[in-house]
């Protein structure tokens, strides 16, 4: 893998990691939650996902014990986000978790996939690996704040973007794009489609008895 690639790579995950961090201690500040359950519930959402993804893929160190900067850095966003918030008496709403959570959703999706490319997976296993990726830190942070997990009831595509993006950008690298340039249009597709779904209200079908 080229140098630049990997710094792109980690200026995305850096991005990522905080966004859904962001996600995550919003979640846990609506529920009430005491501090330690907000670093908690932000871990998860920021780290499950791309802890999963190393499992499957059999990849040790995990990326957060690799760089064990993140943890001071997801604790000090705790500590800063939670003062801004007390001090500025920002109302917690539901609209507050889906920026972040898109972005993160684009993010971790172009990431996985290229990762799982890297390591020699197949097209439609590397695709697989960002779905994992993006979609399940914010299973996690549900599951941690007592809730059916929005990417499984609220009938709003999300691993559906997750899973387009990542085809778009294992189309794009086989047709010959740079990956760099791949990787921005993988993470920018499915941002903008989660966006999408959102502001437009697209649903789809529930189970029906």
């Amino acid at each position: 893998m080229t140098e630049p690639i990997q710094h792109l790579q980690l200026a995305l995950e850096i991005v990522a990691t905080i966004s859904l961090a962001l996600s995550g201690l919003i979640s846990a500040a609506r529920k009430q939650l005491d501090p330690v359950g907000i670093c908690m519930v932000s871990g998860v959402a920021a780290f499950g996902g791309g802890t999963l993804r190393d499992i499957l893929l059999d990849r040790r160190p995990f990326f957060w014990i690799e760089n064990s900067y993140w943890l001071w850095a997801l604790l000090a966003l705790v500590v800063i986000a939670m003062l801004l918030m007390r001090s500025r008496h920002l109302q917690l709403t539901e609209r507050a978790i889906q920026l972040p959570d898109a972005l993160g959703l684009g993010l971790f999706t172009a990431l996985g996939t290229q990762i799982a490319l890297g390591d020699g997976l197949s097209g439609i296993a590397a695709v697989l690996m960002g779905v994992i990726s993006a979609v399940f830190g914010g299973v996690l942070r549900d599951v941690f704040c007592n809730e059916i997990p929005k990417a499984f009831s609220d009938h709003q595509p999300y691993a559906l973007c997750a899973l387009l993006g990542g085809s778009a950008l294992v189309l794009l690298q086989h047709l010959g794009l740079p990956d760099s340039l791949a990787l921005i249009a993988a993470f920018g597709l499915t941002s903008v489609l989660r966006l999408l779904t959102i502001l437009r209200g697209w649903r789809m079908p529930g189970w029906r008895v």
